[in-house]
């Protein structure tokens, strides 16, 4: 776009140099020189000045109402590219809890913005009750949490599977195991999430369903310090295998199945009670919705 004629537009509207330099962050010999070479390309004034007042002369009228539509017709034509281009900017305000904000959610951002690079995204990781009660205030566009999370208040729409299963030292008497019955594990100390957490609501219900009541519980608010705390030998805790996936690569944890079988959860999205959301959230949730199984 020529910037001239949104300069001259911009003069003639607000009637002088100082105000429209205001509107368009110049300076006002700025302004002027902008005005001054619109005219020397055309080869005529197309202001009348004076300490008062800007008024356009007859090849000012002209140009005016030709410049009005020739940056009408450039904002259309950028509408219809970003349409067509699906392009999508500004900020996107993401809440997560800890399992997929730290382990799954920086790839999926790193894809956003390569494809979509005028987001401007935000992320605050907290657990499931947390991340819940910043839809609830407005404080996050979207929140991503883990278990059957249920609130009539919000959407809330299930996206992806996630695997848990049991983690102990290396090293131990279990190493020769890849599944174990609970009743086995019954004199560790069980490594637990906090009160709220998805992954803790996941291991209560674990332990409900096989009727395992672990003698000795610790209460950590951080998965990473669970993961050292058992990595020490302090005792043993479940995880989702997202979360322990470089350990188990570098042989500093071993995963086992608890009765034979992985325990399932699932990872919603929740969001406000509205069909209508900015581009960019509905770019997101897009992009979370089609790599559906790939998780």
């Amino acid at each position: 776009m020529d910037q001239a004629l949104e300069v001259f537009v911009t003069v003639v509207e607000k009637g002088n140099f100082t105000r429209a330099a205001e509107e368009l962050l110049m300076t006002q010999p700025a302004v002027s020189q902008y005005i001054r070479a619109l005219e020397r390309s055309l080869g005529t004034r197309l202001l009348d000045r004076s300490n008062k007042y800007v008024r356009l002369n007859k090849a000012g009228e002209i140009v005016y109402h030709h410049a009005k539509e020739i940056l009408g017709l450039y904002t259309r034509m950028n509408a219809l590219v970003d349409d067509v281009m699906h392009r999508a900017s500004g900020d996107l305000s993401i809440g997560s809890s800890y399992t997929f904000g730290e382990y799954l959610l920086p790839r999926m951002i790193a894809s956003l913005r390569q494809q979509y690079p005028l987001i401007r995204p935000t992320i605050t990781i907290g657990n499931t009750a947390e991340v819940a009660e910043m839809i609830l205030r407005h404080e996050a566009d979207v929140g991503i949490v883990e278990g059957d999370y249920q609130d009539e208040r919000l959407h809330i729409e299930a996206f992806a599977e996630d695997e848990m299963v049991v983690v102990v030292p290396r090293g131990q008497r279990y190493d020769p195991w890849s599944e174990i019955p609970l009743a086995e594990l019954q004199t560790e100390t069980w490594i637990l999430r906090e009160q709220g957490s998805g992954t803790r609501e996941a291991t209560e219900r674990m332990f409900a369903a096989s009727g395992f009541h672990p003698r000795h519980v610790v209460e950590f608010g951080s998965t990473q310090l669970i993961k050292e705390s058992v990595e020490a030998g302090l005792g043993v805790t479940l995880l989702s295998r997202f979360v322990v996936r470089k350990e188990l690569q570098l042989g500093t944890l071993h995963m086992l199945k608890p009765n034979g079988r992985p325990v399932i959860r699932r990872f919603s999205l929740i969001s406000q009670k509205t069909p209508y959301h900015t581009k960019a959230v509905e770019v997101f949730l897009e992009l979370l919705r089609s790599r559906q199984g790939m998780f």
